[in-house]
């Protein structure tokens, strides 16, 4: 089970870091978009769109980054409170309730999907520039299956901290913000006292 966790996590976190690059093409392309249209009065046609699938990328590869490092949110009020092992049985039986049966649909559906938008080469129906968007529904089956990998990892972890009473380690962890600020407030506090 750790060798497949290891492998999935490796995967999640290496797809979500190469899409975060969405991020910058997206910015450079608000930029060009901005002195086009301000600076020499020559708006492009194509510009609205090329946004939405750079957001559209970056949302749906970021999911399984998501769930390895922990950063969905969560409302574990009563949940931390839980031991580990109590933790691991609620994780273990909402995944397959809740969790399992949106991705394989996102998954196989979202083959389905992306597999017309190919056979008919759809473009946007929306953009008086009709730019292509059947290579961005390709992204719909890529991310729930990149889910379901990322799935099956945190199943198995569930199923680690049943048996050993804590949960196994993450490659990546995504820090609460009230974490981040207790630490600095204690590396202040300690340099205060020197």
């Amino acid at each position: 089970m750790r060798p497949f966790i290891k492998f999935a996590d490796s995967l999640s976190t290496s797809m979500g870091k190469a899409f975060s690059w969405c991020i910058v093409i997206l910015m450079g392309g608000t930029v060009y978009e901005v002195i086009a249209a301000y600076v020499f009065n020559k708006p492009t046609l194509w510009n609205f769109d090329f946004s939405m699938q750079m957001y559209g990328a970056i949302l749906m590869m970021s999911g399984a980054y998501c769930l390895a490092t922990e950063a969905h949110v969560r409302g574990d009020v009563i949940y931390r409170l839980f031991k580990p092992r109590t933790q691991a049985w609620i994780d273990f039986v909402l995944y397959f309730v809740f969790f399992f049966p949106g991705v394989v649909a996102l998954a196989f559906y979202g083959y389905e999907y992306a597999a017309l938008a190919w056979k008919i080469k759809e473009t946007s129906w929306s953009s008086p520039a009709q730019i292509q968007i059947y290579m961005v529904k390709s992204l719909i089956p890529a991310a729930g299956i990149l889910l379901i990998i990322q799935g099956i990892s945190e199943v198995f972890r569930s199923v680690i901290c049943i048996q050993e009473g804590k949960w196994p380690s993450r490659m990546v962890v995504a820090q609460e913000t009230e974490e981040i600020l207790m630490r600095k407030s204690q590396e202040e506090n300690k340099e205060n006292a020197i």
